[in-house]
């Protein structure tokens, strides 16, 4: 396993770690590590839900790690493209993997390492972490899918608003507008994000990763076209074993088990 990307699993539970001292940045090395990770996460199939987070307990990912940066200025456009799609590249595999995904931000989350968070389905925060895509400061671009995947989340003007003035929001701020789910206390991320992910990871997971589907394809088209998505995987979900177990135990009264393949 790359040195600065681990990840463990516990009862259907991965949490993938970066360890990238001081500031968790994203260097080459995590960009490679991420993309090995996802792959692996993406095959176990003991892994049902993945937890995202930094090490330690100031920085969940700082951002990009822009001691790299001199060397991509003024290649030409091409290079450019090259370098975005670089990036994008195990961020993308993140926010379209079939099982769902946590970030539990124990700190800084600002340029890449937001990105990174807005690639999960849901964010829980400490109640220190700062987020935010200050890029527009440094004269820079958030090109890991920020000016992307934040108006999708929070809605176009909030975005565009902290995308052009690179203003960063405390924790609480956050989950005003809807950038994460809920605010922990220092330290409890990680512990909330598991209970989470185990209460997740207990339903049907023939059922969750279609529902995730559906969603997620559904956001990209209109109204009309997402209910015929959700008609088709509606349908996929009756044809499992697990619909079978889930509805003869609410007929008995009883809690159903499930196979978690």
């Amino acid at each position: 396993m790359n040195q600065v990307i681990s990840w463990t699993k516990e009862d259907g539970v991965a949490t993938l770690t970066i360890d990238h001292p001081p500031v968790n940045s994203i260097s080459e090395g995590v960009v490679t590590g991420l993309n090995q990770a996802i792959d692996e996460l993406s095959a176990d199939r003991d892994v049902r839900v993945v937890i995202v987070t930094g090490s330690g307990d100031h920085y969940f990912v700082a951002g990009g790690h822009i001691k790299d940066f001199p060397k991509w200025i003024g290649k030409g456009v091409e290079s450019g493209k090259e370098r975005a799609h670089w990036i994008q590249a195990p961020f993308n595999k993140l926010a379209s993997l079939a099982k769902p995904t946590i970030a539990a931000i124990n700190g800084v989350a600002l340029g890449g390492g937001c990105e990174l968070a807005l690639c999960c389905d849901m964010r829980i925060a400490e109640e220190h972490a700062i987020l935010g895509l200050p890029e527009i400061k440094l004269g820079l671009f958030p090109g890991a899918g920020g000016t992307q995947r934040l108006p999708r989340l929070i809605g176009d003007g909030k975005a565009k608003e902290l995308i052009f003035t690179g203003k960063t929001l405390s924790a609480a701020e956050a989950e005003i507008i809807g950038l994460v789910n809920e605010v922990v206390p220092k330290g409890n991320s990680l512990e909330k994000a598991k209970a989470l992910a185990f209460e997740i990871a207990n339903h049907s997971f023939p059922s969750i990763t279609r529902i995730k589907k559906a969603m997620q394809e559904g956001l990209e088209t209109t109204l009309e076209e997402g209910l015929q998505i959700e008609a088709s995987y509606f349908s996929e979900v009756f044809q499992t074993n697990d619909v079978k177990i889930g509805v003869e135990a609410f007929l008995l009264k009883k809690k159903p088990t499930f196979q978690h393949h």
